[in-house]
């Protein structure tokens, strides 16, 4: 069965097709749900799928879709994904982490649907992709809604396209930008296993699906190709520097088998952990690109020791912290800071972009 097909436009009714009945998933169709409730008018969900299926929702109770799809025993059935066709009226909400999604954003814009995701490998992978995402949006004016890719919806996407459409020159963003790393290491406190805080973090939903995407510093360097794309900058996927926490022998294991083995990255992260204590410092994960003196640019990822008084050294929690120098933010940069995980939060970017479409078209 494939959705809503673009030879039926209906401009005038815009409707929602979610991707992806994970955490995320479900707390956006609740929060859907909620502001109904609350007299909000919103566009529809119509449908709803994920790599078991499609269906769509011909009732007001797409939990119960949600539901049937999210526990559904059946084997794969992504084949729809190929199919599916969408177009003007149509607004695609990518909540998954799968790639074979992100693959077909490009195509969705180009037949006039707008696309709203929190998945990070459409515009957070190779540069061609990103720039195909680009040039669709161009052809059509589809919007591309991706404020919860970055910080879960903190104004940090927005903020920079403004800055760099107002003629400032962004010279170096850095921050803490994942809000699984900034749980890990507000939490972190060399004693306790750092393996319980990881194990912790996966079961309150802070980290992807697979905790090595955090670990491995991947979901970070996404984060900074977003944003230094949103500054203007064509940077691609070998230009960042990227710090991995996992070792060696734990990076081709299955998920389970990496569980398993996880307590062996303790000593590793007790040793860390010590040499910046002992400097009186504070252990942090930063992304960060920035403009040398000379002019060259260069993006890194990884844990960082910084002095406790350090602007990036506060934050509790999943916030994310993120630092921005420009021509006018040369000696002091605006920072901005919030919560960078949870489904909620991620779910409440969504459909506030969503919403932006709504007023827009």
């Amino acid at each position: 069965m494939s959705p809503l097909r673009a030879s039926h436009p209906v401009p005038a009714s815009q409707r929602i097709t979610l991707l992806g009945t994970g955490t995320v998933g479900r707390a956006f169709v609740a929060r859907h749900v909620a502001l109904n409730a609350r007299g909000m008018t919103l566009p529809p969900l119509a449908g709803i799928a994920n790599t078991r299926g499609f269906s769509r929702i011909d009732c007001d109770c797409p939990n119960a879709v949600l539901n049937q799809l999210r526990d559904s025993e059946a084997p794969s059935a992504s084949e729809w994904i190929a199919d599916a066709v969408f177009g003007p009226g149509d607004i695609v909400v990518d909540a998954s982490a799968s790639d074979v999604i992100a693959q077909q954003h490009a195509g969705w814009l180009r037949g006039g649907a707008h696309v709203v995701t929190a998945c990070k490998l459409g515009a957070g992978t190779s540069r061609v992709r990103w720039q195909d995402i680009r040039d669709a949006q161009a052809e059509t004016g589809a919007r591309y809604g991706d404020s919860a890719t970055v910080g879960a919806g903190l104004p940090l996407l927005r903020t920079l396209r403004e800055l760099a459409a107002g003629g400032d020159r962004i010279t170096a963003v850095a921050g803490v930008l994942s809000g699984s790393l900034a749980y890990l290491m507000n939490n972190f406190d060399g004693m306790r296993p750092f393996s319980s805080f990881v194990h912790a973090a996966h079961a309150a939903g802070y980290t992807e699906p697979d905790p090595r995407d955090d670990l491995s510093g991947e979901d970070v360097r996404r984060k900074v190709l977003i944003l230094a794309r949103a500054a203007g900058l064509a940077l691609d996927v070998e230009d960042v520097q990227v710090d991995s926490l996992v070792p060696l022998g734990l990076q081709p294991l299955s998920r389970a088998a990496f569980f398993e083995r996880l307590p062996e990255i303790d000593a590793q992260m007790r040793a860390k952990f010590a040499r910046a204590h002992k400097k009186g410092e504070v252990l942090k994960h930063i992304g960060r690109f920035e403009f040398l003196t000379d002019g060259t640019l260069i993006a890194r990822v990884g844990l960082t020791s910084l002095p406790a008084s350090h602007a990036l050294a506060a934050g509790a929690g999943t916030d994310n912290r993120v630092a921005i120098w420009t021509d006018r933010y040369c000696e002091n940069p605006l920072v901005i800071q919030g919560p960078g995980a949870g489904p909620e939060v991620t779910a409440g970017a969504l459909l506030d972009d969503v919403l932006t479409i709504q007023r827009h078209h």
